[in-house]
């Protein structure tokens, strides 16, 4: 062991500045291949160790606890190391290209949690051949994608049971929302393949849709704004389920001195499901919206409710879906059902709302105009986008 920690601390030592391009790849590839060779051999020395119960020697019951109190593995480090362990057992092929270096511990993980004791005892009940699926596993880990390895093992799992019942997709759905006291929201969502491809389709359609020119988002931040862009059609379109006599919306309450003030005004408003948001969040949504006025009491019993007012008319907004077409932000071009009608002049403050006074402007921009950005039609029609600090966005050759 000490040969090979000298090894590495030569490896440490070296210098990669003077590396050229292909020099740096061809070494990310050796260590690569070290590193499944080291997974590999600690791999086959945990096997050995829970064989022989050696955590009892340091007075713990199994060698998952010993890796997760000695070695500081994760929790699920530690049994997939254990479980990938157990299954090499039967595979001796892929446990071979694994000591090679032509496997990683996460294709090894593919057979591992997939093919237990159990799976090689029902496989010997039915007179499957384990050696032959090892054979191509192996093959397939050590030469074709990873996901190429899940769909091999997955054939396993299907000549198991070959004439099994098609299991209920709608039992094996889950999904998980929590909100946080900032009102943020986390999830988590497991889907069968066919609801899972649904998903996945509706969320594409968006993302490729919407890609404008600069746009450094991440996958996972690009998926989370295509489905809140997903809903928020949904929701416009006025096809979901009646809820008590209502139909399904985003509700925000404000008191009215927070909503004129131009201050951010941090937690200042609420929203129907709990969250906390800033009196500058509720004046974005305000811009298109429906407005109630509740007079409250002093012990908080309403008074009076006055009459349900649509800042934004249909009339008026298919005339500015007619007239702008898609988002006017400059570089954007968002259709026109992704957008909102935003006020020029926030009626708030006395802007009027009318045609002149309206832009369509899809969520991230519209976002944007209500913390600094500015937009404007000139006299020739024509709609030009300015920056915080006064300079204007200008898109192709710039003109005289």
């Amino acid at each position: 062991m000490s040969e090979s920690m000298s090894a590495l601390d030569a490896l440490a030592a070296e210098e990669l500045h003077g590396l050229t391009d292909g020099g740096v790849l061809d070494r990310i590839a050796e260590l690569v291949a070290v590193q499944n060779r080291v997974a590999a051999e600690l791999t086959r020395t945990v096997r050995r160790a829970d064989t022989t119960q050696a955590a009892e020697r340091d007075g713990l019951k199994s060698m998952r606890s010993w890796l997760i109190g000695h070695t500081r593995l994760a929790p699920a480090d530690a049994s997939r190391i254990l479980r990938s362990g157990r299954a090499l057992e039967h595979f001796p092929a892929l446990s071979a290209r694994f000591a090679e270096g032509l496997v990683t511990a996460a294709q090894v993980n593919v057979v591992a949690e997939k093919v237990g004791e159990s799976e090689v005892a029902r496989a010997a009940e039915q007179g499957i051949d384990l050696a032959a699926f090892d054979q191509v596993w192996a093959q397939v880990a050590a030469e074709s994608p990873h996901q190429s390895l899940v769909a091999a093992v997955q054939a396993f799992e299907d000549a198991l049971d070959p004439d099994g019942p098609e299991p209920d997709p709608t039992e094996g759905r889950r999904l998980t929302i929590a909100t946080h006291a900032d009102g943020s929201v986390t999830g988590r969502f497991d889907l069968d393949a066919v609801g899972g491809e649904k998903v996945q389709a509706a969320i594409e359609s968006i993302v490729q849709a919407d890609r404008p020119r600069g746009d450094e988002r991440t996958r996972a931040q690009q998926n989370a704004d295509a489905l809140v862009q997903l809903c928020d059609n949904q929701l416009a379109s006025g096809d979901l389920p009646i809820l008590r006599t209502v139909k399904p919306h985003v509700v925000v309450g404000i008191d009215l001195d927070d909503l004129v003030d131009p201050a951010t005004g941090a937690r200042a408003a609420s929203t129907g499901f709990g969250a906390t948001i800033s009196a500058a969040r509720a004046r974005w949504i305000a811009c298109d919206a429906s407005i109630s006025r509740i007079v409250m009491g002093p012990d908080g019993t309403p008074l009076d409710l006055g009459r349900h007012h649509r800042v934004v008319t249909p009339g008026l907004r298919r005339a500015v879906d007619q007239r702008d077409k898609s988002c006017v932000f400059a570089g954007c071009g968002a259709p026109s059902w992704w957008c909102d009608v935003h006020h020029l002049v926030h009626w708030l403050h006395g802007g009027e709302t009318n045609l002149e006074n309206s832009a369509l402007l899809c969520e991230r921009h519209h976002t944007k105009v209500h913390h600094g950005f500015r937009v404007e039609r000139d006299p020739g029609g024509r709609w030009r986008t300015w920056r915080p600090d006064g300079t204007e966005i200008l898109i192709g050759p710039l003109m005289a």
